[in-house]
């Protein structure tokens, strides 16, 4: 927005009112007569607060005595100084505004200071000019307040996982608000969602309770998961022992061969798992003949 739109002129007026100038000047030293330069300076004048120009996202509303007379731009207007009025220039561009909701307690009681953006741009401007006094201020206290509103609504695990739904949220409730001005409300974006730092560790331990307690009970499964297991073979091995014998044999090799040293097993259970007549066969099947 410009700060002060009525008296914005154009390079081209300011060309012009030059050229008069000098013009009038020349005029006024050939033929002896001051009226020309008093001419070509009121001309001049005339064409510097006449002649406008807006850029190419910008439409002016032009006010002729005091009424609305439409919307002039992009490029070059004409407007008749004193009479017509240039009440603002609109520019239509994507705008961003920045909100932020401090100290505003969720709907669990917790104060959060809440930070969003806001983006936004004006599709009417003869609305935008006719229908609010200053839409950039209206714009941003509406976001502000919406903003609050909806923390309210909401608790703290759903402000910090969900704050798509929370930003599409304000941006239906914004948008709402704002279409019978011209503007529209494309989107918001939650920025940061702050909590108090003693909030913050008792957050933090909690969640590490809570990680140790699923510990322990995924721990816990494991062992009922292990003893039915080890209750399920050894029923398997109390009916069937040649199954146990082969697994002593293999639990045997498997350390042998794993930690790579030697192991002493007592004759007792050499008798026990039936080794004595597997390693006399082996032997006597072994041996050559004298």
């Amino acid at each position: 927005m410009r700060s002060n739109p009525a008296i914005r002129v154009s390079p081209i007026g300011i060309v012009l009112f030059v050229v008069s100038l000098l013009a009038g000047l020349a005029l006024g030293m050939t033929r002896q007569n001051p009226a020309y330069l008093a001419g070509f300076l009121l001309a001049g004048l005339y064409l510097l607060y006449s002649i406008r120009v807006a850029d190419q996202w910008e439409r002016v509303a032009v006010l002729r005595f005091g009424k609305y007379r439409g919307l002039a731009g992009p490029g070059l207007f004409h407007m008749i100084p004193i009479v017509d009025v240039a009440a603002r220039y609109v520019d239509q561009r994507v705008r961003v505004a920045s909100v932020s909701a401090e100290s505003t307690l969720t709907r669990d009681t917790v104060p959060v200071n809440v930070d969003a953006i806001v983006f936004w741009m004006v599709w009417n401007p003869e609305k935008a000019v006719l229908e609010v006094q200053n839409f950039d201020d209206a714009i941003l206290m509406s976001a502000q307040t919406a903003l609050r509103e909806s923390i309210g609504r909401h608790e703290l695990h759903q402000m910090v996982a969900e704050r798509e739904m929370l930003g599409a949220e304000l941006q239906r409730i914004l948008d709402e608000k704002t279409n019978p001005w011209g503007i529209t409300v494309q989107s918001v974006e939650i920025r940061d969602v702050q909590i108090p730092p003693e909030l913050q560790d008792a957050m933090s331990r909690e969640a590490q309770a809570e990680r140790e307690r699923r510990a322990r009970t995924i721990l816990g499964l494991a062992e009922t998961e292990i003893a039915d297991k080890f209750a399920s073979a050894a029923e398997t091995y109390r009916n069937n022992p040649v199954a146990l014998h082969l697994r002593a044999m293999n639990m045997l090799y498997e350390a042998i061969k794993e930690r790579g040293s030697m192991v002493i097993v007592p004759s007792s259970a050499v008798e026990t798992m039936g080794l004595g007549g597997t390693l006399a066969t082996a032997t006597l099947g072994g041996a050559k003949p004298a």
